[in-house]
Protein backbone atom coordinates (compact mmCIF):
# COMPACT_ATOMS: atom_id res chain seq x y z
CA UNK A 1 0.00 0.00 0.00
CA UNK A 2 1.29 3.47 -0.90
CA UNK A 3 1.17 6.57 1.31
CA UNK A 4 1.74 10.26 0.61
CA UNK A 5 2.94 12.82 3.17
CA UNK A 6 2.22 16.52 3.34
CA UNK A 7 4.08 18.72 5.81
CA UNK A 8 2.92 22.24 6.61
CA UNK A 9 5.06 24.91 8.25
CA UNK A 10 2.72 27.67 9.38
CA UNK A 11 3.02 30.76 11.52
CA UNK A 12 2.70 29.01 14.87
CA UNK A 13 3.41 25.35 14.32
CA UNK A 14 4.20 22.51 11.94
CA UNK A 15 1.88 19.65 10.97
CA UNK A 16 2.16 16.48 8.94
CA UNK A 17 -0.62 14.41 7.39
CA UNK A 18 -0.19 11.08 5.64
CA UNK A 19 -2.89 9.96 3.21
CA UNK A 20 -3.43 6.84 1.15
CA UNK A 21 -4.09 6.61 -2.60
CA UNK A 22 -7.77 7.35 -1.96
CA UNK A 23 -6.87 10.65 -0.21
CA UNK A 24 -8.01 9.25 3.14
CA UNK A 25 -6.08 10.51 6.18
CA UNK A 26 -4.06 7.77 7.87
CA UNK A 27 -2.17 9.72 10.53
CA UNK A 28 -1.62 13.29 11.74
CA UNK A 29 1.38 14.74 13.59
CA UNK A 30 1.87 18.15 15.21
CA UNK A 31 4.87 20.13 16.43
CA UNK A 32 4.64 23.59 18.09
CA UNK A 33 7.00 26.29 16.87
CA UNK A 34 7.84 28.67 19.67
CA UNK A 35 10.64 30.15 17.58
CA UNK A 36 11.06 30.57 13.84
CA UNK A 37 14.66 29.66 13.02
CA UNK A 38 16.23 27.14 10.64
CA UNK A 39 17.31 25.11 13.65
CA UNK A 40 13.75 24.93 15.02
CA UNK A 41 12.39 24.09 11.54
CA UNK A 42 14.82 21.21 11.15
CA UNK A 43 13.98 19.90 14.61
CA UNK A 44 10.28 20.11 13.79
CA UNK A 45 10.70 18.38 10.44
CA UNK A 46 12.60 15.45 11.89
CA UNK A 47 10.26 15.16 14.86
CA UNK A 48 7.22 15.07 12.57
CA UNK A 49 8.77 12.33 10.47
CA UNK A 50 9.48 10.30 13.59
CA UNK A 51 5.85 10.70 14.71
CA UNK A 52 4.62 9.01 11.53
CA UNK A 53 4.12 5.28 12.29
CA UNK A 54 7.00 3.26 10.91
CA UNK A 55 4.69 0.95 8.96
CA UNK A 56 3.49 4.03 7.01
CA UNK A 57 6.99 5.43 6.56
CA UNK A 58 8.17 2.15 5.04
CA UNK A 59 5.50 2.45 2.34
CA UNK A 60 5.86 6.19 1.73
CA UNK A 61 5.70 7.05 -1.97
CA UNK A 62 6.07 10.84 -1.97
CA UNK A 63 6.56 13.85 0.35
CA UNK A 64 5.77 17.52 -0.21
CA UNK A 65 6.35 20.52 2.08
CA UNK A 66 4.73 23.94 2.25
CA UNK A 67 6.07 26.99 4.09
CA UNK A 68 5.11 30.54 4.91
CA UNK A 69 5.20 32.81 1.89
CA UNK A 70 8.31 35.00 1.56
CA UNK A 71 10.14 33.53 4.55
CA UNK A 72 13.68 33.47 3.16
CA UNK A 73 17.28 32.66 3.98
CA UNK A 74 20.74 32.74 2.41
CA UNK A 75 22.74 29.49 2.44
CA UNK A 76 26.02 28.12 1.21
CA UNK A 77 26.16 25.08 -1.06
CA UNK A 78 25.87 22.72 1.91
CA UNK A 79 22.57 24.34 2.90
CA UNK A 80 24.07 26.05 5.95
CA UNK A 81 22.47 29.46 6.60
CA UNK A 82 25.07 32.24 6.41
CA UNK A 83 22.88 35.26 7.18
CA UNK A 84 19.91 36.20 9.29
CA UNK A 85 16.67 34.47 8.30
CA UNK A 86 13.88 36.94 7.43
CA UNK A 87 10.31 35.86 8.21
CA UNK A 88 7.14 36.21 6.12
CA UNK A 89 5.78 39.25 8.00
CA UNK A 90 9.07 41.11 8.44
CA UNK A 91 8.66 44.51 6.78
CA UNK A 92 12.29 45.60 6.91
CA UNK A 93 12.08 45.63 3.12
CA UNK A 94 10.40 49.02 3.44
CA UNK A 95 13.93 50.43 3.65
CA UNK A 96 14.71 49.24 0.09
CA UNK A 97 11.42 50.20 -1.57
CA UNK A 98 13.24 52.89 -3.58
CA UNK A 99 15.45 50.25 -5.24
CA UNK A 100 12.57 47.81 -5.57
CA UNK A 101 10.32 50.29 -7.34
CA UNK A 102 13.17 51.21 -9.67
CA UNK A 103 13.80 47.59 -10.64
CA UNK A 104 10.32 46.07 -10.84
CA UNK A 105 7.54 47.04 -13.27
CA UNK A 106 4.63 49.05 -11.84
CA UNK A 107 2.07 47.05 -9.85
CA UNK A 108 4.21 43.90 -9.79
CA UNK A 109 3.47 41.44 -6.90
CA UNK A 110 7.07 41.77 -5.72
CA UNK A 111 6.59 45.46 -4.91
CA UNK A 112 5.89 44.96 -1.23
CA UNK A 113 7.93 45.52 1.91
CA UNK A 114 7.45 41.84 2.83
CA UNK A 115 8.12 40.26 -0.59
CA UNK A 116 10.95 37.82 -1.21
CA UNK A 117 12.54 40.29 -3.62
CA UNK A 118 12.44 43.10 -1.05
CA UNK A 119 14.25 40.83 1.37
CA UNK A 120 16.83 39.89 -1.25
CA UNK A 121 17.51 43.58 -1.82
CA UNK A 122 17.72 44.11 1.92
CA UNK A 123 20.41 41.43 2.07
CA UNK A 124 22.29 43.29 -0.66
CA UNK A 125 22.10 46.61 1.18
CA UNK A 126 22.77 45.22 4.67
CA UNK A 127 25.55 42.72 4.31
CA UNK A 128 25.34 40.51 7.41
CA UNK A 129 27.64 37.79 6.08
CA UNK A 130 30.70 37.50 8.28
CA UNK A 131 34.12 37.48 6.65
CA UNK A 132 34.74 33.79 7.19
CA UNK A 133 31.33 32.91 5.80
CA UNK A 134 31.90 35.18 2.79
CA UNK A 135 35.24 33.52 2.09
CA UNK A 136 33.47 30.15 2.04
CA UNK A 137 30.60 31.18 -0.23
CA UNK A 138 32.83 33.17 -2.56
CA UNK A 139 34.20 29.88 -3.87
CA UNK A 140 31.27 27.49 -3.38
CA UNK A 141 28.27 29.72 -4.09
CA UNK A 142 25.53 31.52 -2.21
CA UNK A 143 21.90 30.41 -2.54
CA UNK A 144 18.71 32.38 -1.89
CA UNK A 145 15.98 30.02 -0.68
CA UNK A 146 12.47 30.05 0.70
CA UNK A 147 11.51 28.14 3.83
CA UNK A 148 9.86 25.29 1.91
CA UNK A 149 12.85 25.09 -0.48
CA UNK A 150 15.31 24.67 2.37
CA UNK A 151 13.23 22.10 4.25
CA UNK A 152 12.76 20.05 1.08
CA UNK A 153 16.51 20.25 0.47
CA UNK A 154 17.11 18.56 3.83
CA UNK A 155 15.28 15.53 2.43
CA UNK A 156 16.38 15.37 -1.23
CA UNK A 157 19.80 17.02 -0.97
CA UNK A 158 19.60 19.16 -4.13
CA UNK A 159 20.30 22.79 -3.25
CA UNK A 160 18.60 25.68 -5.03
CA UNK A 161 15.22 24.36 -6.22
CA UNK A 162 11.90 26.10 -5.66
CA UNK A 163 8.36 26.18 -7.05
CA UNK A 164 6.56 28.96 -8.87
CA UNK A 165 4.20 29.61 -5.96
CA UNK A 166 6.97 30.45 -3.52
CA UNK A 167 8.93 32.30 -6.22
CA UNK A 168 6.14 34.63 -7.36
CA UNK A 169 7.11 37.44 -4.99
CA UNK A 170 10.74 36.97 -5.92
CA UNK A 171 9.84 38.17 -9.40
CA UNK A 172 9.52 34.87 -11.26
CA UNK A 173 6.90 35.02 -14.03
CA UNK A 174 4.72 31.87 -13.89
CA UNK A 175 2.90 32.80 -17.10
CA UNK A 176 6.00 32.59 -19.31
CA UNK A 177 8.06 30.33 -17.06
CA UNK A 178 11.29 32.23 -16.40
CA UNK A 179 12.91 35.06 -14.45
CA UNK A 180 12.38 38.31 -16.38
CA UNK A 181 15.33 40.33 -17.60
CA UNK A 182 14.41 43.31 -15.40
CA UNK A 183 15.01 41.13 -12.33
CA UNK A 184 18.32 39.61 -13.40
CA UNK A 185 19.72 42.89 -14.68
CA UNK A 186 18.40 44.87 -11.73
CA UNK A 187 19.82 42.87 -8.83
CA UNK A 188 23.30 42.15 -10.22
CA UNK A 189 24.78 45.64 -9.55
CA UNK A 190 23.43 45.65 -5.99
CA UNK A 191 25.60 42.79 -4.71
CA UNK A 192 29.16 44.00 -4.30
CA UNK A 193 30.52 40.65 -3.16
CA UNK A 194 28.69 37.52 -4.25
CA UNK A 195 25.50 37.48 -6.30
CA UNK A 196 23.32 34.71 -4.85
CA UNK A 197 21.98 31.98 -7.08
CA UNK A 198 18.26 32.37 -7.56
CA UNK A 199 16.45 29.03 -7.21
CA UNK A 200 15.68 26.88 -10.22
CA UNK A 201 11.90 26.91 -10.54
CA UNK A 202 9.67 23.90 -11.15
CA UNK A 203 5.93 23.27 -11.08
CA UNK A 204 4.44 22.76 -7.60
CA UNK A 205 3.95 19.07 -6.98
CA UNK A 206 6.51 17.96 -9.57
CA UNK A 207 9.13 15.40 -8.58
CA UNK A 208 12.50 16.80 -7.53
CA UNK A 209 14.36 13.71 -6.39
CA UNK A 210 14.38 10.72 -4.12
CA UNK A 211 15.13 11.09 -0.42
CA UNK A 212 18.83 10.90 0.35
CA UNK A 213 20.26 7.66 1.64
CA UNK A 214 20.90 9.33 4.98
CA UNK A 215 17.26 10.41 5.36
CA UNK A 216 16.03 7.06 4.12
CA UNK A 217 18.10 5.17 6.68
CA UNK A 218 17.29 7.53 9.54
CA UNK A 219 13.51 7.46 9.07
CA UNK A 220 13.10 4.06 7.39
CA UNK A 221 11.83 5.58 4.16
CA UNK A 222 12.06 3.44 1.01
CA UNK A 223 14.77 4.48 -1.48
CA UNK A 224 12.12 5.10 -4.15
CA UNK A 225 10.31 7.67 -1.96
CA UNK A 226 10.60 10.97 -3.78
CA UNK A 227 10.30 14.58 -2.65
CA UNK A 228 7.99 16.88 -4.61
CA UNK A 229 8.15 20.61 -5.10
CA UNK A 230 6.01 22.29 -2.49
CA UNK A 231 3.92 25.44 -2.24
CA UNK A 232 3.01 28.16 0.26
CA UNK A 233 0.93 27.48 3.37
CA UNK A 234 -2.05 29.53 2.16
CA UNK A 235 -2.19 27.77 -1.21
CA UNK A 236 -1.95 24.43 0.58
CA UNK A 237 -4.98 25.49 2.65
CA UNK A 238 -6.81 26.28 -0.57
CA UNK A 239 -5.99 22.87 -2.04
CA UNK A 240 -7.27 21.20 1.14
CA UNK A 241 -10.55 23.11 1.09
CA UNK A 242 -12.35 21.31 -1.71
CA UNK A 243 -12.61 24.46 -3.85
CA UNK A 244 -12.15 23.57 -7.52
CA UNK A 245 -14.37 25.86 -9.62
CA UNK A 246 -13.85 29.48 -10.77
CA UNK A 247 -15.59 31.81 -8.32
CA UNK A 248 -14.89 29.60 -5.34
CA UNK A 249 -12.64 31.10 -2.69
CA UNK A 250 -10.90 30.21 0.53
CA UNK A 251 -10.41 32.52 3.49
CA UNK A 252 -7.72 31.33 5.89
CA UNK A 253 -8.52 32.66 9.36
CA UNK A 254 -5.31 31.87 11.15
CA UNK A 255 -2.87 34.26 12.77
CA UNK A 256 -3.37 36.40 9.69
CA UNK A 257 -6.20 36.79 7.17
CA UNK A 258 -5.51 35.31 3.72
CA UNK A 259 -7.94 35.46 0.78
CA UNK A 260 -7.68 33.23 -2.30
CA UNK A 261 -10.23 33.43 -5.14
CA UNK A 262 -10.06 31.00 -8.05
CA UNK A 263 -10.32 33.09 -11.20
CA UNK A 264 -10.26 32.60 -14.95
CA UNK A 265 -8.24 35.80 -15.25
CA UNK A 266 -5.03 36.88 -13.63
CA UNK A 267 -5.20 39.97 -11.40
CA UNK A 268 -2.07 41.68 -10.06
CA UNK A 269 -2.02 45.11 -8.46
CA UNK A 270 0.74 46.01 -6.03
CA UNK A 271 -1.12 49.16 -5.00
CA UNK A 272 -3.46 46.94 -2.99
CA UNK A 273 -1.18 43.99 -2.24
CA UNK A 274 -3.01 41.80 -4.80
CA UNK A 275 -1.25 39.03 -6.70
CA UNK A 276 -2.16 35.87 -8.61
CA UNK A 277 -0.66 32.41 -8.43
CA UNK A 278 -0.82 30.07 -11.40
CA UNK A 279 -2.77 26.93 -10.59
CA UNK A 280 -2.45 24.00 -12.96
CA UNK A 281 -3.29 20.31 -12.88
CA UNK A 282 -2.43 18.25 -10.85
CA UNK A 283 -3.46 20.87 -8.28
CA UNK A 284 -6.80 21.12 -10.11
CA UNK A 285 -8.79 18.59 -12.17
CA UNK A 286 -7.32 18.36 -15.69
CA UNK A 287 -10.54 19.60 -17.31
CA UNK A 288 -10.07 23.02 -15.73
CA UNK A 289 -6.76 23.77 -17.41
CA UNK A 290 -4.80 26.75 -16.12
CA UNK A 291 -6.59 29.05 -13.68
CA UNK A 292 -5.35 31.82 -11.41
CA UNK A 293 -5.53 31.94 -7.65
CA UNK A 294 -5.82 35.64 -7.00
CA UNK A 295 -5.85 37.28 -3.61
CA UNK A 296 -3.86 38.84 -0.85
CA UNK A 297 -2.86 38.55 2.79
CA UNK A 298 -3.68 40.95 5.60
CA UNK A 299 -1.86 41.23 8.91
CA UNK A 300 -5.19 41.31 10.72
CA UNK A 301 -6.60 38.02 12.01
CA UNK A 302 -6.42 35.60 14.86
CA UNK A 303 -3.16 36.89 16.28
CA UNK A 304 -4.92 40.13 17.20
CA UNK A 305 -7.75 38.23 18.91
CA UNK A 306 -5.28 36.18 20.93
CA UNK A 307 -3.63 39.37 22.10
CA UNK A 308 -6.79 40.08 24.11
CA UNK A 309 -8.58 36.76 24.64
CA UNK A 310 -7.83 33.13 25.46
CA UNK A 311 -9.40 30.32 23.43
CA UNK A 312 -11.92 29.72 26.20
CA UNK A 313 -12.85 33.41 26.35
CA UNK A 314 -13.26 33.54 22.57
CA UNK A 315 -15.72 30.65 22.71
CA UNK A 316 -17.69 31.96 25.69
CA UNK A 317 -17.84 35.58 24.55
CA UNK A 318 -18.72 34.68 20.95
CA UNK A 319 -21.82 32.89 22.29
CA UNK A 320 -22.96 36.22 23.79
CA UNK A 321 -22.83 38.05 20.46
CA UNK A 322 -25.82 38.46 18.16
CA UNK A 323 -24.25 38.02 14.71
CA UNK A 324 -27.26 39.60 12.98
CA UNK A 325 -26.65 42.92 14.73
CA UNK A 326 -23.94 45.12 13.25
CA UNK A 327 -21.35 46.43 15.70
CA UNK A 328 -20.91 50.23 15.55
CA UNK A 329 -17.18 49.89 16.29
CA UNK A 330 -14.93 50.69 13.34
CA UNK A 331 -11.59 49.03 14.08
CA UNK A 332 -8.60 48.10 11.94
CA UNK A 333 -7.21 45.28 14.12
CA UNK A 334 -3.43 44.96 13.89
CA UNK A 335 -0.76 43.99 16.42
CA UNK A 336 1.89 46.21 14.84
CA UNK A 337 1.67 49.04 12.31
CA UNK A 338 1.48 48.00 8.68
CA UNK A 339 -0.76 45.96 6.44
CA UNK A 340 -0.44 44.30 3.05
CA UNK A 341 -4.01 43.88 1.73
CA UNK A 342 -6.53 45.30 0.96
CA UNK A 343 -4.54 48.34 2.10
CA UNK A 344 -0.87 48.01 1.20
CA UNK A 345 0.74 50.40 3.66
CA UNK A 346 3.70 49.32 5.85
CA UNK A 347 2.95 52.22 8.20
CA UNK A 348 -0.80 51.75 8.61
CA UNK A 349 -1.53 52.25 12.33
CA UNK A 350 -3.65 49.77 14.32
CA UNK A 351 -7.09 51.12 15.21
CA UNK A 352 -8.46 49.53 18.39
CA UNK A 353 -10.28 52.41 20.04
CA UNK A 354 -12.72 53.21 21.52
CA UNK A 355 -12.73 50.30 23.94
CA UNK A 356 -16.28 49.39 25.08
CA UNK A 357 -17.17 48.51 28.66
CA UNK A 358 -17.82 44.79 28.11
CA UNK A 359 -15.42 42.20 26.62
CA UNK A 360 -18.20 40.76 24.44
CA UNK A 361 -18.81 44.14 22.78
CA UNK A 362 -15.07 44.53 22.20
CA UNK A 363 -14.83 41.07 20.63
CA UNK A 364 -17.92 41.82 18.52
CA UNK A 365 -16.19 44.91 17.19
CA UNK A 366 -13.03 42.98 16.38
CA UNK A 367 -14.86 40.15 14.60
CA UNK A 368 -17.01 42.62 12.69
CA UNK A 369 -14.02 44.69 11.64
CA UNK A 370 -12.03 41.69 10.40
CA UNK A 371 -15.10 40.55 8.46
CA UNK A 372 -15.35 44.03 6.95
CA UNK A 373 -11.70 43.83 5.82
CA UNK A 374 -12.35 40.40 4.30
CA UNK A 375 -15.41 41.63 2.39
CA UNK A 376 -13.52 44.66 1.09
CA UNK A 377 -10.75 42.34 -0.09
CA UNK A 378 -13.08 40.16 -2.17
CA UNK A 379 -14.90 43.22 -3.49
CA UNK A 380 -11.62 44.72 -4.64
CA UNK A 381 -10.55 41.52 -6.40
CA UNK A 382 -13.76 41.51 -8.42
CA UNK A 383 -13.53 45.22 -9.22
CA UNK A 384 -10.10 44.57 -10.73
CA UNK A 385 -11.30 41.74 -12.98
CA UNK A 386 -11.38 38.49 -11.00
CA UNK A 387 -14.20 35.97 -11.47
CA UNK A 388 -17.36 36.80 -9.52
CA UNK A 389 -17.39 35.35 -6.00
CA UNK A 390 -19.94 32.55 -5.53
CA UNK A 391 -18.75 30.47 -2.56
CA UNK A 392 -16.32 30.95 0.33
CA UNK A 393 -14.70 28.09 2.20
CA UNK A 394 -13.01 28.82 5.52
CA UNK A 395 -9.80 27.31 6.84
CA UNK A 396 -7.81 27.99 9.99
CA UNK A 397 -8.87 28.32 13.60
CA UNK A 398 -11.52 30.94 12.81
CA UNK A 399 -13.49 28.34 10.85
CA UNK A 400 -14.58 26.83 14.19
CA UNK A 401 -16.36 30.00 15.36
CA UNK A 402 -20.03 29.93 14.20
CA UNK A 403 -20.67 33.50 15.35
CA UNK A 404 -17.83 34.81 13.25
CA UNK A 405 -19.04 32.73 10.29
CA UNK A 406 -22.50 34.28 10.53
CA UNK A 407 -21.04 37.80 10.70
CA UNK A 408 -18.84 37.13 7.69
CA UNK A 409 -21.71 35.70 5.66
CA UNK A 410 -23.70 38.87 6.32
CA UNK A 411 -20.89 40.90 4.75
CA UNK A 412 -19.91 38.52 1.94
CA UNK A 413 -23.49 37.75 0.81
CA UNK A 414 -22.55 34.30 -0.48
CA UNK A 415 -22.58 30.93 1.23
CA UNK A 416 -19.76 30.51 3.75
CA UNK A 417 -18.81 26.92 4.59
CA UNK A 418 -16.04 25.19 6.47
CA UNK A 419 -13.38 23.72 4.19
CA UNK A 420 -13.63 20.02 3.45
CA UNK A 421 -10.34 19.78 5.28
CA UNK A 422 -8.98 22.75 7.23
CA UNK A 423 -5.38 21.51 7.54
CA UNK A 424 -2.90 22.96 5.03
CA UNK A 425 -0.84 19.78 5.45
CA UNK A 426 -3.70 17.86 3.82
CA UNK A 427 -3.50 20.11 0.75
CA UNK A 428 0.23 19.51 0.54
CA UNK A 429 -0.35 15.76 0.90
CA UNK A 430 -2.70 16.01 -2.09
CA UNK A 431 0.13 17.61 -4.09
CA UNK A 432 2.31 14.62 -3.26
CA UNK A 433 -0.49 12.19 -4.14
CA UNK A 434 -1.32 13.84 -7.47
CA UNK A 435 2.33 13.75 -8.49
CA UNK A 436 2.01 9.97 -8.80
CA UNK A 437 0.97 9.23 -12.42
CA UNK A 438 -0.35 5.83 -11.37
CA UNK A 439 -3.02 7.33 -9.09
CA UNK A 440 -6.29 8.76 -10.43
CA UNK A 441 -7.34 11.98 -8.73
CA UNK A 442 -9.82 10.83 -6.07
CA UNK A 443 -11.22 14.36 -5.57
CA UNK A 444 -11.98 15.28 -9.19
CA UNK A 445 -15.57 16.26 -9.80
Amino acid sequence: MAFYLGIDFGTSGARAIAIDAGAEIQTIAHYPLDTQTPESWQTALFDLLEQIPVEIRREMKAIAIDGTSSTVLLCDRTGTPVAETILYNDARGSSVMDSLQTIAPPNHPAISATSSLAKLLWYARHDRIHHSAFHRVSTTGLFFLHQADWLSFLLHGQIGISDYHNALKLGYDPQVGFYPSWLLEGIAPLFQKVLPYLPHIVKPGSRIGEVTAEMGDRFELPPECYVCAGTTDSIAAFLASGAREPGEAVTSLGSTLVLKLLSRDRVDDARYGIYSHRLDPPALPARQGTLWLTGGASNTGGAVLRQFFTDTELTELSAQINPDRESPLQYYPLIFPGDRFPINNPNLPPRLDPRPDTPAEFLHGLLESIARIEARGYQLLQELGATTLKQVYTAGGGAKNPTWTAIRQRYLRVNVATSANTEAAYGTALLALKSDPQVRDPLSR
